[in-house]
């Protein structure tokens, strides 16, 4: 018999028998399923399984219009920031601001995409998860900004660089508080991330984006440094879109809230003020731990930093520019039946609420 490494391709299909079973006709599928069972239910907190429901299509329409921003840090005109047009102290405090910002907007990027996980183990319909996505991506630009601002007025700022003046070594010693305190507060947010319905984050969200739009604007509108102003200016764009965002998301929620949930509104949006104050108006004691000599060096920082061309508004501007900020806010909740805390700092009336840094989730 020869062997079957010599048999034709024709003669080797001939001598092949159908696997035992094979019959040559197409399964009935009633019958697979017949004795089949389910996989074993999905754990809380899971991503899977994996849908794309939609229930808002606003918020689809502003995902849409979120896909191009429209700009990118690196094509703005940063090469127009000569650091010899600025005296040392100058590029100190202009560099000093933005790295005080940073501890808001170099958070936000993290912020974001860890509530953008939190859609998705929360079953979140899709628009939400993109419209989260699109924010995360706006916050990283805006980080950019900071970093290039302060790298080339105080190239390996904030920290790694050596002062050569008092006001230098004053503004280095006040960021590290800064830092502290926003490492205090990124600690709290992931112990608050899984606290809580996604309903009572986007309240702080949006508190966030409100302060965020009202600082922006009015920084493009004061500073002389053309990169700035050009920065501010998309910033705040960007910024008034994520409101937009936040806003349609705390209307679609605010009239299905509980009475609890209202009552933790309130209490997120007293822990609103007082995290946002920090660049918005004044770091109250409530939760920002801050040594005495932290304000007399602030306001020569930014005093300088102003002189500089950097359109930092002065602290009656700013209370005031807060105070509208957080009334346009107050006007909206209280519509749903939400009381509003009372915020004695900038005169508006409300409820009494006693802070409790392990009682709310802190949101920059």
């Amino acid at each position: 018999m020869p062997s079957e490494k010599k048999l034709s391709a024709e003669e080797l299909a001939r001598r092949a028998e159908a696997p035992p079973g094979d019959t040559g006709e197409m399964p009935d599928p009633e019958k697979i399923l017949f004795d089949s069972k389910p996989p074993p239910p999905f754990s809380e907190d899971n991503i899977f399984p994996i849908e794309w429901h939609t229930e808002t299509p606003k918020l689809l329409d502003l995902y849409e219009a979120a896909r191009d921003p429209g700009w990118a840090p690196n094509t703005l005109p940063w090469e127009t920031l000569k650091p010899e047009n600025f005296t040392l102290d100058q590029r100190y405090a202009i560099s000093y601001w933005f790295s005080l910002l940073s501890v808001f907007d170099s958070s936000g990027p993290a912020v974001f995409a860890r509530a953008m996980i939190r859609t998705y183990e929360t079953h979140q319909e899709d628009p939400i998860r993109r419209c989260f996505f699109s924010i995360t991506r706006d916050e990283v630009n805006h980080e950019e900004v900071c970093k290039r601002a302060i790298q080339a007025l105080t190239p390996d700022g904030p920290l790694g660089y050596e002062p050569e003046t008092p006001l230098g070594r004053l503004a280095q010693h006040n960021i590290r508080w800064y830092f502290h305190n926003g490492a205090r507060y990124w600690d709290g947010f992931k112990k608050g991330i899984h606290k809580y319905e996604l309903p009572i984050l986007f309240t702080s969200f949006l508190m966030g984006e409100v302060a965020s739009s009202s600082l922006f604007h009015s920084m493009y509108q004061r500073t002389t440094i053309p990169v700035f102003k050009e920065a501010f200016r998309h910033v705040g764009q960007d910024e008034a879109r994520h409101m937009g965002i936040c806003l349609t998301m705390f209307k679609g929620v605010l009239p299905k809230l509980s009475d609890e949930d209202k009552e933790i509104i309130t209490k997120q949006l007293r822990a609103g003020y007082v995290f946002l104050s920090g660049i918005l108006y004044e770091p109250p004691d409530q939760f920002w731990e801050l040594p005495d000599e932290f304000g007399p060096a602030h306001r020569m920082l930014e005093d300088v930093a102003r002189e500089g061309g950097l359109g930092v508004l002065r602290r009656d501007e700013r209370r005031e520019n807060w105070r509208t900020a957080i009334l346009k806010m107050k006007g909206l909740v209280e519509r749903y039946g939400v009381e509003f805390p009372e915020i004695p700092e900038i005169d508006i009336d409300g409820k009494t609420i006693t802070f409790d840094l392990d009682d709310i989730v802190p949101v920059f």
